[in-house]
């Protein structure tokens, strides 16, 4: 369910960026390249969450 979730809003997320940025460079909006980036960065944001430890970093006291 946390992948659906994830996804879905990374899509709504891309989709509006790539619909405002098309907007302010004067091009059309296309469906399918904002659908493309949303997958691609879906991805990103799992690899960089499984790069990132779960656990606490600990005292660094010297």
């Amino acid at each position: 369910m946390r992948l659906f979730w994830t996804f879905f809003w990374t899509f709504l997320l891309v989709q509006m960026a790539t619909y405002v940025m098309g907007s302010m460079q004067g091009i059309g909006y296309h469906f399918a390249t904002g659908a493309l980036l949303g997958v691609i960065v879906t991805i990103l944001v799992f690899v960089i969450a499984a790069l990132i430890p779960d656990e606490p970093a600990g005292d660094h006291h010297h």
